[in-house]
């Protein structure tokens, strides 16, 4: 059974696999991370790290019985009681609940952990997983939006 995990410097390899392995297919959804996120992989790790260990960002990763990241959930910027949420699925992963189930999971350790009151969201409109996804997870639709120069839509969770 998966389980989600707050991210740690031990899980640098499998993450950087994960990211590697679906990088053309996130890259159909949104935009791509480029050659030097690649490159400069340990070194974005380390200031990610940081970031949480501040409480700026809380980032999380879906493992699979193999300690394979199969998906990974983000809090970031977080201030005021509220954070964006960001989430991927690996491709193999797709179609089986996870993003959902993680997703639901994220908001109460962002309620009961993390002491936020609201998240935020987005997704592209003609990314309909990730709008199913933030359907099912009590985000309700608040507006439209461009994400990368692509049509968006906004949307909002109260957690308390």
């Amino acid at each position: 059974m998966p389980e989600l995990h707050l991210l740690r410097p031990d899980h640098a390899p499998a993450l950087l696999a994960f990211e590697k392995e679906n990088r053309a297919y996130f890259a159909a959804a949104v935009p791509d991370r480029g050659d030097d996120y690649f490159a400069r992989f340990g070194e974005r790790l380390r200031a990610l790290l940081a970031e949480q260990d501040d409480g700026i960002c809380y980032f999380h990763v879906i493992l699979g019985e193999s300690g394979e990241v199969l998906g990974r959930v983000n809090l970031v910027d977080v201030a005021d009681g509220a954070a964006d949420l960001g989430y991927r699925i690996a491709e193999r992963a797709t179609g089986r609940g996870l993003a959902t189930s993680a997703v639901r999971e994220v908001c109460a350790l962002a309620a009961s952990g993390y002491g936020l009151n609201l998240l935020r969201a987005a997704a592209r409109v003609d990314n309909r997983a990730s709008r199913a996804v933030l359907a099912r997870t009590g985000f309700t639709l608040t507006g439209e939006t461009r994400l990368s120069g692509e049509p968006g839509l906004t949307y909002l969770r109260r957690l308390r």
